[in-house]
C-alpha cells in the first residue's frame, strides 16, 4: 500500500497487480538485506514485501506466511515464479518460530510484519470486512472459527460494549451494544449493511464527518474475530526467537492499539522503559534478562506527504525496527503487560 509499485519490472516476482505496499522503500532499508539473506514475511497478503524482499539482493530466500486461503491461492503463482526462493506457508504469523523450525528456515536475518487487514480483503464485498457494500457479516483472514455475525448475534451485551469499547475505542459502545441486543432479539443481524445502518442510526452522523459512523464498531469486530492483537503479541516473541544477532525485525501497524503493542514489547526488549516523566531519560527495566533487541530509531518511521497522496491509507502507518542482540529470548510475557485489552472475563483478549 505504498507509493511505490513493486509490480513493475520485478523478473517474475511480482505482487498481486494494483497492490502497493506500505512504507517499502523505508521497510527495505531498515531490513538492510544481504546477499544469501534468510527473511520471514509474516503477512504475505498480496506479496508486495515479499516480492520486493527476492529482488532486494542476490540468493535471497524468503518464507512467507499467510492464513487467508484466497490469498494462498493467488500466491500459487507468485511461488512457481520465485524458481524456489519463496516458501509460502499456510499459517498464522504468531506461529512463526514454530513454522520456520519446522520449515527447516530457522534462524533468519529479518522478519517484516505488516498488521492489519489487507487491501484485498477490504476491497471484498463477499468477506464482510467492510460496509462500503452489503455483504455478509464475516470478518474472518481465515475460514475457521466464529464470524462476526456469530459474535455480534451471540456475545452479551457488556461482552460487546467491552469489545467495542477496548478494540475500536468506541466511547458510544454501551449505546450501540444494547441496540445491538434489542434488533437481534427481533432478527438476526448478518449483513455488514444492517450492522453499519444500524449503529449510525444509534450515534447519528454529522455531514462535516469524514468517517463512517460504524468505523470503529467494524474494527473492533475484525479485531476480536482474528485475535490481532493476541496474534501481533504473539508474533513479536516468534521473531525474537528465529532473529539471529544483527537481524532485525520491521513491523508497520496502522492504529494506536497495534503500535502501542510492538512499542513497549521493542522499548521493554532493548532495556527500557517508557514510563516517567517525559523529561526523564529512559529508564532500565528490571524485570527482564538482558536486552535482546536494539531500536533502530527512537520514534516512527511514518509515511511522506507523496505517499499518502498516493495511497490515502498509508496515512496512519507507523514503522518500527528493533535489532537482534546476542542476548537470549525473553521468557513470554502476560498480555497485559505489552498493552493488550482484557475482554470481559479475561480467557480472550
Amino acid at each position: 500500500m505504498s507509493g511505490l509499485d513493486p509490480a513493475s519490472g520485478d523478473g517474475g516476482t511480482a505482487a498481486e497487480p494494483g497492490h502497493i505496499p506500505v512504507l517499502l522503500t523505508e521497510v527495505l532499508a531498515a531490513l538492510a538485506p544481504v546477499a544469501g539473506a534468510r527473511l520471514v514475511d509474516g503477512t504475505y497478503g498480496a506479496g508486495g514485501y515479499t516480492g520486493a524482499l527476492l529482488r532486494s539482493a542476490a540468493d535471497v530466500a524468503v518464507m512467507a506466511i499467510e492464513r487467508d486461503p484466497y490469498a494462498l491461492a493467488q500466491g500459487q503463482a507468485h511461488v512457481a515464479r520465485a524458481s524456489g526462493s519463496l516458501r509460502l506457508v499456510e499459517g498464522c504469523f504468531g506461529d512463526m518460530a514454530d513454522l520456520a523450525e519446522e520449515h527447516g528456515f530457522a534462524p533468519v536475518d529479518g522478519v517484516v510484519l505488516d498488521i492489519g487487514v489487507s487491501s484485498m480483503q477490504l476491497d471484498t464485498v463477499e468477506r464482510g470486512f467492510s460496509f462500503q457494500g452489503d455483504g455478509p457479516l464475516d470478518m474472518r483472514m481465515g475460514q475457521s472459527g466464529e464470524t462476526a455475525a456469530d459474535v455480534v448475534n451471540s456475545a452479551s451485551e457488556s461482552q460487546l460494549a467491552d469489545i467495542l469499547f477496548h478494540l475500536g475505542e468506541e466511547r458510544q459502545s454501551r449505546r450501540i451494544a444494547r441496540q445491538i441486543v434489542r434488533a437481534r432479539d427481533t432478527a438476526p443481524i448478518e449483513r455488514t449493511s444492517q450492522l453499519a445502518a444500524l449503529v449510525e442510526r444509534t450515534i447519528g452522523r454529522r455531514p462535516q464527518d469524514d468517517r463512517h459512523p460504524a468505523t470503529r464498531t467494524f474494527q473492533a469486530l475484525r479485531i476480536w474475530v482474528n485475535d490481532e492483537l493476541g496474534e501481533l503479541a504473539r508474533g513479536l516473541a516468534g521473531a525474537e526467537r528465529i532473529l539471529k544477532p544483527g537481524g532485525r525485525l520491521a513491523v508497520v501497524t496502522f492504529h494506536s492499539l497495534e503500535d502501542r503493542i510492538v512499542k513497549r514489547f521493542l522499548t521493554r526488549r532493548s532495556g527500557r522503559t517508557d514510563h516517567g516523566s517525559r523529561h526523564a531519560p529512559p529508564q532500565q527495566d528490571a524485570h527482564g534478562p538482558g536486552p535482546s533487541f536494539h531500536l533502530l530509531n527512537q520514534k516512527p518511521i511514518t509515511p511522506g506527504d507523496a505517499e499518502i497522496d498516493a495511497n490515502p491509507r498509508a496515512r496512519s502507518a507507523k514503522l518500527r525496527v528493533g535489532v537482534r542482540t546476542e542476548a537470549p529470548a525473553w521468557p513470554v510475557e502476560l498480555p497485559e503487560v505489552l498493552g493488550l485489552p482484557i475482554i470481559g472475563d479475561g480467557a480472550r483478549r
